[in-house]
């Protein structure tokens, strides 16, 4: 789409902000719609269960595993790909549990779309910082600003969840999968030990991938409409805080955000407000290199404010 060219990262060409759309024939649309019928009460009537009675109880972890895997099941997402960096294939089991997030974890995971969130919780059982219902309803939207009074910090969120792992979306808000987003400054307020697991999660199709606000039933078509979904997931090795002397990394051709000032760091800083140091920003861009890589794909420079103008021409245009 031409018209949106200038929310295209000018170095790499990728515009990480449009939603993806899968071809489809007559018959296939036909076949869509009956699988489409068949599932959304199913699947409706499900989360309002689960999200309205069940998520409040206070239920064994594999019973909360077991009800989201029930819920991932309904779509049809019940093939996944996983693989550690570094890791050769069928030897995962017999990696040690710190190769994986693990109680006192962090994961920071690339936000693309609401089964996201669905199927971290589903295989580690993290604490999210906001309660997982939140997280899906408000997975499409750009979170610049702050109320800094609702602000919490890492820090104290994984030293009160101790026996559980931490998930984090660095970037902020969605995107098509096909870029990874300057990160907000949180990851650096995790405790100086505790591992920050870099977590890529992709789809096939990609048409699931919620860059768009509100698009709440182009997202359950896509999803409840296809017989089956993939997806592929990548853990890279953990850095903690105690890497801040390491170099900065430079391989996707962005420049490393340790040597320059972030035109977006005013979403997440209030004034008077102290910046991390350029050693600090280089943990940042470690975790953003190797969500690019395994992602394969790479670092972008558009902002949080370039999310919100694209969806402000985008909500002019009539495109929904």
């Amino acid at each position: 789409m031409e018209k949106y060219t200038q929310y295209r990262d000018r170095s790499t060409g990728i515009s990480p902000f449009l939603p993806h759309k899968t071809p489809t024939s007559t018959p296939s649309l036909v076949l869509h719609a009956l699988i489409f019928a068949f599932r959304l009460p199913l699947f409706l009537f499900y989360c309002a269960v689960y999200f309205l009675l069940l998520s409040h109880l206070p239920l064994p972890t594999f019973a909360r595993k077991l009800l989201l895997w029930g819920m991932l099941g309904i779509p049809g997402i019940w093939w996944v790909d996983l693989q550690l960096d570094g890791v050769k294939r069928g030897s995962l089991s017999q990696q040690p549990p710190n190769r994986v997030p693990h109680p006192g974890s962090v994961i920071a995971a690339q936000f693309t779309s609401p089964v996201d969130a669905i199927y971290l919780a589903a295989i580690f059982d993290p604490r999210h910082p906001a309660r997982l219902g939140p997280v899906l309803l408000h997975a499409p939207h750009a979170s610049s600003g702050h109320n800094p009074h609702k602000l919490v910090s890492l820090r104290r969120v994984v030293e009160q969840n101790r026996h559980r792992c931490v998930a984090v979306f660095p970037e902020c808000s969605t995107t098509n999968g096909k870029g990874i987003l300057p990160f907000s400054p949180s990851l650096l307020s995790a405790p100086v030990d505790a591992p920050i697991f870099p977590v890529s999660m992709r789809y096939t199709p990609q048409d699931i991938t919620t860059p768009i606000p509100g698009a709440y039933f182009a997202f359950l078509w896509n999803l409840l409409s296809r017989p089956t979904h993939l997806i592929r997931v990548r853990i890279a090795e953990s850095v903690t805080n105690r890497d801040i002397a390491g170099s900065s990394t430079e391989s996707s051709g962005q420049p490393s955000r340790a040597n320059s000032d972030s035109e977006d760091d005013d979403d997440y800083f209030g004034a008077g407000e102290e910046k991390p140091t350029p050693d600090q920003y280089r943990v940042l861009d470690r975790v953003s290199e190797a969500l690019a890589r395994l992602g394969r794909n790479k670092r972008v420079g558009l902002t949080l404010k370039s999310k919100a103008a694209f969806i402000e021409a985008w909500s002019k245009s009539g495109k929904r």
